[in-house]
């Protein structure tokens, strides 16, 4: 097997993972000798052992004179664990290769002129646009300060997410809602404003057989959600950001976080800078509208997957609030990345074409 479809294996591994190793990466690594595996692994958590040590325990003795590949560059300092590097010079392992730099400040380099260093080969940036798309969300934390964002909204043709009368479940069917558990399954967290959690209550939680809960987030400048809603009585405590100044009474169920300048303001960039130091390296902004449009108009969306349902509702709420624009050049835009059939619904992903960072 040539050295991208061994880094591919790399990233099947990782994957293995998916949402549950922030702020750490997704990574995982095979090691080869005489074209056998003699040993593979995933990181699987923060905390716990990276994937080149998961790796070489398996492989032992066989290791000696192998070739490691691993989908991001071993790390060369002490963490929660000690570095990689060491302990690939221990393994005997004789060449390296790497999918990508880690662009983490503590790493960035470091590990791969500590093994050359040492005189092993190594390899860097095999399948590396594959290997950057895995790990979007730690790239995006650790290189821009903030979280990745995914934008999310079922609508009508029209574009409306309920209609006059406010009803909204459900605008689409049963497979579009399983699509988006299964992203809820794989995000770090799930945020959405005061107007969603008061009118439709949501749990925000991951309803697969063997999911994972995201944190849920919610936007309430005036802390006006009661305590009983059910965002705040899940597998994960929630997070609230309200303005400065509000009062927080004492027996909040949420974790409460003032921010901006006064009560009556929330900025999101302020918002997404206080997720990162909390671990999350994954957002998913499910609404509504105004919500949507406060995270466009500050430029800070990374992907918008809209799922359009074959009906009309000629009126109500659109999935983008506010007032308008006035002109067609102030329009966001979006790229068309890809789209899916999801029962009688179709799926758009959507890159953002005005990101400000």
């Amino acid at each position: 097997m040539s050295d991208a479809a061994w880094m591919a294996r790399c990233l099947d591994l990782a994957r293995q993972a998916e949402g549950r190793t922030a702020p750490n990466p997704l990574v995982g690594a095979v090691i080869v000798r005489d074209g056998e595996v003699v040993g593979e692994g995933w990181h699987a958590r923060a905390g716990l052992d990276h994937a080149e040590i998961v790796a070489l325990r398996q492989a032992g003795k066989k290791a000696w004179g192998s070739t490691l590949y691993v989908n991001l560059e071993p790390c060369a300092h002490h963490g929660r664990t000690p570095p990689c590097t060491d302990a690939i010079l221990a393994s005997g392992v004789r060449r390296v290769v790497a999918g990508m730099v880690d662009p983490h400040a503590l790493v960035n380099g470091a590990g791969i002129r500590r093994l050359e260093g040492a005189g092993l080969e190594v390899v860097v940036g095999v399948i590396e646009r594959e290997c950057r798309a895995l790990n979007r969300p730690f790239i995006t934390a650790v290189t821009l300060g903030r979280p990745m964002v995914v934008l999310k909204a079922a609508a009508s043709l029209d574009g409306r997410i309920s209609t006059v009368a406010g009803e909204s479940r459900w605008v689409t069917g049963e497979p579009a809602r399983l699509h988006g558990h299964e992203l809820r399954n794989r995000l770090d967290a799930i945020l959405v404003g005061r107007v969603t959690a008061e009118s439709d209550d949501p749990r925000l939680d991951c309803r697969l057989p063997g999911g994972r809960d995201p944190v849920p987030v919610l936007l309430d400048t005036s802390l006006k959600v009661p305590f009983h809603a059910k965002m705040f009585h899940g597998s994960r405590q929630a997070i609230v950001y309200c303005g400065k100044g509000t009062p927080v009474p004492s027996d909040h169920p949420a974790r409460v976080i003032p921010l901006g300048e006064d009560a009556g303001t929330l900025p999101v960039r302020d918002v997404l800078s206080d997720l990162v130091t909390r671990g999350v390296h994954s957002v998913l902004v499910e609404g509504g509208g105004r919500v949507h449009r406060s995270f466009l108009d500050a430029g800070v969306v990374d992907r918008v997957l809209l799922y359009l349902a074959p009906k009309v509702f000629a009126g109500g709420p659109g999935w983008v609030g506010g007032d308008g624009i006035p002109r067609i050049g102030d329009a966001h835009r979006f790229t068309l990345l890809d789209t899916a059939r999801l029962g009688d619904d179709l799926l758009l992903d959507l890159g953002v074409s005005c990101s400000r960072d």
